[in-house]
Protein backbone atom coordinates (compact mmCIF):
# COMPACT_ATOMS: atom_id res chain seq x y z
CA UNK A 1 0.00 0.00 0.00
CA UNK A 2 0.67 3.61 -0.74
CA UNK A 3 0.14 7.22 0.98
CA UNK A 4 -2.27 7.34 -2.57
CA UNK A 5 -4.65 4.48 -1.86
CA UNK A 6 -5.05 4.46 2.07
CA UNK A 7 -7.30 7.06 3.40
CA UNK A 8 -5.33 10.52 5.13
CA UNK A 9 -3.79 10.08 8.55
CA UNK A 10 -5.72 12.16 11.20
CA UNK A 11 -5.93 12.29 15.17
CA UNK A 12 -8.88 10.44 16.89
CA UNK A 13 -10.65 13.38 17.93
CA UNK A 14 -11.06 14.47 13.85
CA UNK A 15 -11.57 10.40 12.96
CA UNK A 16 -14.52 10.43 15.45
CA UNK A 17 -15.85 13.44 14.53
CA UNK A 18 -16.24 12.55 10.53
CA UNK A 19 -17.47 8.95 11.83
CA UNK A 20 -20.14 11.13 13.48
CA UNK A 21 -20.80 12.65 10.71
CA UNK A 22 -21.31 10.05 8.25
CA UNK A 23 -23.36 8.50 11.31
CA UNK A 24 -26.10 10.82 10.79
CA UNK A 25 -26.34 9.88 6.73
CA UNK A 26 -26.26 6.18 8.24
CA UNK A 27 -29.11 6.49 10.68
CA UNK A 28 -31.35 8.51 8.41
CA UNK A 29 -30.52 5.23 5.62
CA UNK A 30 -31.78 2.85 8.09
CA UNK A 31 -34.73 5.06 8.91
CA UNK A 32 -35.83 5.29 5.39
CA UNK A 33 -34.94 1.60 5.17
CA UNK A 34 -37.36 0.51 8.13
CA UNK A 35 -40.56 2.92 6.29
CA UNK A 36 -39.80 0.81 2.95
CA UNK A 37 -39.59 -1.92 5.09
CA UNK A 38 -43.38 -0.96 6.71
CA UNK A 39 -45.02 -0.15 3.14
CA UNK A 40 -43.62 -3.90 1.79
CA UNK A 41 -45.62 -5.55 4.82
CA UNK A 42 -48.68 -3.52 3.17
CA UNK A 43 -48.60 -4.69 -0.11
CA UNK A 44 -51.28 -6.60 -1.72
CA UNK A 45 -50.60 -10.03 -2.06
CA UNK A 46 -51.56 -12.63 -5.25
CA UNK A 47 -53.00 -16.44 -5.55
CA UNK A 48 -50.59 -19.39 -6.14
CA UNK A 49 -51.70 -22.66 -6.95
CA UNK A 50 -51.49 -24.34 -3.49
CA UNK A 51 -50.85 -27.74 -5.69
CA UNK A 52 -48.21 -26.38 -7.75
CA UNK A 53 -45.46 -30.01 -7.99
CA UNK A 54 -41.89 -29.40 -7.20
CA UNK A 55 -39.69 -32.37 -7.42
CA UNK A 56 -38.06 -32.78 -3.46
CA UNK A 57 -35.82 -35.73 -1.16
CA UNK A 58 -38.94 -37.31 -1.06
CA UNK A 59 -40.26 -37.58 -4.96
CA UNK A 60 -43.06 -34.87 -5.99
CA UNK A 61 -44.49 -32.66 -3.27
CA UNK A 62 -47.32 -29.54 -3.59
CA UNK A 63 -46.27 -26.16 -3.31
CA UNK A 64 -48.20 -26.01 0.22
CA UNK A 65 -45.72 -28.85 1.49
CA UNK A 66 -43.05 -26.99 1.18
CA UNK A 67 -44.02 -24.65 3.97
CA UNK A 68 -43.13 -26.98 6.18
CA UNK A 69 -46.91 -26.51 8.42
CA UNK A 70 -45.24 -23.05 8.88
CA UNK A 71 -47.09 -19.46 7.59
CA UNK A 72 -44.44 -17.90 5.55
CA UNK A 73 -42.16 -19.17 2.82
CA UNK A 74 -39.12 -17.67 1.52
CA UNK A 75 -37.85 -19.03 -1.97
CA UNK A 76 -34.46 -18.49 -3.57
CA UNK A 77 -34.96 -19.26 -7.55
CA UNK A 78 -31.32 -21.22 -8.11
CA UNK A 79 -30.26 -20.56 -11.32
CA UNK A 80 -28.96 -23.79 -13.20
CA UNK A 81 -27.13 -24.70 -16.86
CA UNK A 82 -28.20 -27.96 -17.62
CA UNK A 83 -25.51 -30.54 -18.56
CA UNK A 84 -22.97 -28.19 -17.34
CA UNK A 85 -20.46 -29.35 -14.93
CA UNK A 86 -20.16 -28.02 -11.09
CA UNK A 87 -17.19 -25.50 -12.30
CA UNK A 88 -19.86 -23.86 -14.77
CA UNK A 89 -22.92 -23.24 -12.40
CA UNK A 90 -24.24 -20.24 -11.79
CA UNK A 91 -21.50 -18.38 -9.62
CA UNK A 92 -24.00 -15.59 -8.23
CA UNK A 93 -26.68 -18.06 -7.38
CA UNK A 94 -24.26 -19.96 -5.41
CA UNK A 95 -22.74 -16.27 -3.59
CA UNK A 96 -26.19 -15.93 -2.32
CA UNK A 97 -27.45 -19.52 -1.40
CA UNK A 98 -24.69 -20.51 0.49
CA UNK A 99 -24.33 -17.85 2.61
CA UNK A 100 -28.17 -18.81 4.09
CA UNK A 101 -26.88 -21.50 6.81
CA UNK A 102 -28.45 -20.83 10.21
CA UNK A 103 -32.63 -21.44 9.77
CA UNK A 104 -33.60 -21.45 13.60
CA UNK A 105 -33.88 -17.74 13.48
CA UNK A 106 -36.49 -17.98 10.62
CA UNK A 107 -38.49 -20.60 11.52
CA UNK A 108 -38.57 -18.89 15.04
CA UNK A 109 -40.90 -16.46 13.26
CA UNK A 110 -42.70 -18.93 11.30
CA UNK A 111 -41.00 -18.45 7.75
CA UNK A 112 -39.03 -21.81 6.06
CA UNK A 113 -36.56 -21.21 3.66
CA UNK A 114 -36.28 -23.65 0.54
CA UNK A 115 -34.58 -23.45 -2.63
CA UNK A 116 -36.34 -23.82 -6.12
CA UNK A 117 -33.80 -24.77 -8.27
CA UNK A 118 -33.96 -24.65 -12.16
CA UNK A 119 -32.43 -27.80 -12.77
CA UNK A 120 -33.26 -31.67 -12.75
CA UNK A 121 -33.62 -32.83 -9.06
CA UNK A 122 -30.99 -35.78 -9.20
CA UNK A 123 -28.44 -33.15 -11.28
CA UNK A 124 -28.87 -29.99 -8.92
CA UNK A 125 -29.42 -32.28 -5.46
CA UNK A 126 -25.87 -33.52 -5.56
CA UNK A 127 -24.57 -29.74 -6.80
CA UNK A 128 -26.27 -29.28 -3.20
CA UNK A 129 -24.59 -31.83 -1.44
CA UNK A 130 -21.43 -31.13 -2.82
CA UNK A 131 -21.57 -27.28 -1.78
CA UNK A 132 -22.10 -28.74 1.67
CA UNK A 133 -25.95 -26.98 2.52
CA UNK A 134 -28.01 -28.65 4.38
CA UNK A 135 -31.81 -26.40 3.81
CA UNK A 136 -34.58 -27.85 2.01
CA UNK A 137 -33.93 -28.24 -1.45
CA UNK A 138 -36.54 -28.70 -4.68
CA UNK A 139 -36.48 -28.70 -8.22
CA UNK A 140 -39.34 -26.79 -10.59
CA UNK A 141 -40.53 -28.90 -13.57
CA UNK A 142 -41.14 -27.09 -16.34
CA UNK A 143 -44.83 -27.82 -15.90
CA UNK A 144 -44.45 -25.58 -12.67
CA UNK A 145 -42.84 -22.98 -14.27
CA UNK A 146 -45.50 -20.39 -15.59
CA UNK A 147 -47.28 -20.73 -12.12
CA UNK A 148 -44.14 -19.60 -9.84
CA UNK A 149 -42.38 -17.68 -12.38
CA UNK A 150 -45.04 -15.66 -14.19
CA UNK A 151 -42.88 -14.42 -16.77
CA UNK A 152 -39.76 -13.65 -14.50
CA UNK A 153 -37.00 -15.91 -14.34
CA UNK A 154 -34.63 -17.50 -12.01
CA UNK A 155 -32.29 -15.79 -9.70
CA UNK A 156 -35.01 -13.77 -8.15
CA UNK A 157 -36.18 -14.76 -4.38
CA UNK A 158 -39.96 -14.03 -3.75
CA UNK A 159 -42.49 -14.23 -0.34
CA UNK A 160 -45.14 -16.45 0.40
CA UNK A 161 -48.32 -16.23 2.76
CA UNK A 162 -50.09 -19.50 3.41
CA UNK A 163 -54.10 -18.92 4.58
CA UNK A 164 -54.94 -22.52 5.49
CA UNK A 165 -55.39 -24.48 2.25
CA UNK A 166 -54.37 -21.22 -0.10
CA UNK A 167 -50.69 -19.54 -1.01
CA UNK A 168 -50.00 -15.96 -1.96
CA UNK A 169 -46.99 -14.56 -3.47
CA UNK A 170 -46.36 -11.37 -1.33
CA UNK A 171 -42.98 -10.16 -2.59
CA UNK A 172 -40.68 -10.45 -5.12
CA UNK A 173 -37.11 -9.06 -5.99
CA UNK A 174 -34.49 -9.77 -8.29
CA UNK A 175 -30.80 -8.09 -8.99
CA UNK A 176 -29.28 -5.96 -6.14
CA UNK A 177 -32.99 -6.48 -4.08
CA UNK A 178 -31.65 -10.17 -3.08
CA UNK A 179 -28.30 -8.57 -1.44
CA UNK A 180 -29.63 -9.39 1.87
CA UNK A 181 -29.13 -12.84 1.32
CA UNK A 182 -25.52 -11.90 1.46
CA UNK A 183 -23.60 -10.60 4.43
CA UNK A 184 -20.06 -10.47 3.13
CA UNK A 185 -21.40 -7.70 0.92
CA UNK A 186 -22.54 -5.91 4.16
CA UNK A 187 -19.33 -6.40 5.89
CA UNK A 188 -16.94 -5.25 2.56
CA UNK A 189 -19.35 -2.49 2.79
CA UNK A 190 -18.01 -1.45 6.05
CA UNK A 191 -14.51 -1.91 5.11
CA UNK A 192 -12.09 0.88 3.66
CA UNK A 193 -11.99 -0.59 0.00
CA UNK A 194 -15.54 -2.03 0.34
CA UNK A 195 -16.75 -4.41 -2.40
CA UNK A 196 -13.90 -3.76 -4.34
CA UNK A 197 -15.89 -3.89 -7.44
CA UNK A 198 -15.63 -1.19 -10.85
CA UNK A 199 -18.98 -0.23 -10.35
CA UNK A 200 -18.19 1.83 -6.55
CA UNK A 201 -17.78 4.86 -6.31
CA UNK A 202 -13.60 4.41 -4.64
CA UNK A 203 -10.96 7.15 -4.45
CA UNK A 204 -8.65 6.95 -7.20
CA UNK A 205 -6.19 4.20 -6.78
CA UNK A 206 -8.44 2.09 -4.37
CA UNK A 207 -8.73 -1.82 -5.75
CA UNK A 208 -11.30 -2.57 -7.62
CA UNK A 209 -10.53 -5.64 -9.65
CA UNK A 210 -13.67 -7.35 -9.74
CA UNK A 211 -15.91 -6.74 -12.73
CA UNK A 212 -19.87 -7.71 -12.17
CA UNK A 213 -20.63 -9.75 -15.21
CA UNK A 214 -20.10 -13.08 -12.75
CA UNK A 215 -16.15 -12.65 -12.43
CA UNK A 216 -17.03 -10.89 -8.77
CA UNK A 217 -17.91 -14.42 -7.53
CA UNK A 218 -15.19 -16.55 -9.18
CA UNK A 219 -12.00 -17.80 -8.67
CA UNK A 220 -9.50 -19.51 -11.06
CA UNK A 221 -12.14 -20.82 -13.38
CA UNK A 222 -14.59 -21.47 -10.38
CA UNK A 223 -16.98 -20.08 -7.89
CA UNK A 224 -15.21 -19.16 -4.91
CA UNK A 225 -16.68 -20.59 -2.57
CA UNK A 226 -16.08 -24.47 -4.41
CA UNK A 227 -12.80 -24.45 -3.83
CA UNK A 228 -12.92 -24.95 -0.26
CA UNK A 229 -14.90 -27.82 -1.09
CA UNK A 230 -12.45 -29.13 -3.39
CA UNK A 231 -9.82 -28.38 -0.99
CA UNK A 232 -11.69 -30.20 1.73
CA UNK A 233 -11.32 -33.67 -0.83
CA UNK A 234 -15.35 -33.21 -2.08
CA UNK A 235 -15.62 -34.59 -5.25
CA UNK A 236 -17.84 -31.97 -7.92
CA UNK A 237 -18.75 -34.69 -10.43
CA UNK A 238 -22.57 -34.33 -11.54
CA UNK A 239 -22.93 -36.23 -14.21
CA UNK A 240 -21.77 -39.49 -13.12
CA UNK A 241 -19.54 -38.78 -10.30
CA UNK A 242 -16.19 -38.04 -11.77
CA UNK A 243 -14.70 -34.53 -10.32
CA UNK A 244 -15.27 -31.53 -13.00
CA UNK A 245 -13.21 -29.24 -14.05
CA UNK A 246 -13.92 -25.98 -16.76
CA UNK A 247 -14.11 -22.28 -17.21
CA UNK A 248 -16.30 -20.04 -16.98
CA UNK A 249 -19.34 -19.83 -18.73
CA UNK A 250 -21.99 -19.09 -16.04
CA UNK A 251 -24.19 -16.30 -15.93
CA UNK A 252 -24.27 -13.98 -12.74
Amino acid sequence: MTAENTPPIVSRREWLAAVDTLRVREKAHTREGDAIAAARRRLPMTEVNPSTPLAGSNGTVPLIDVFEGRTQLFVSYHMWHDGHTAANQCEGCTFFTGQVRELAYLHQRDVTFAVFCQGPYGESDRYRRFMGWGMPWYSVPAESHERLLANRHFGMKASYLRDGDLVYETYWTTGRGVEPMAPSYGILDMTVYGRQETWEDSPSGWPQPYATLGQQFRKDGRPTAQWARIAAGHADGLHGGQPNTGDSGCCS
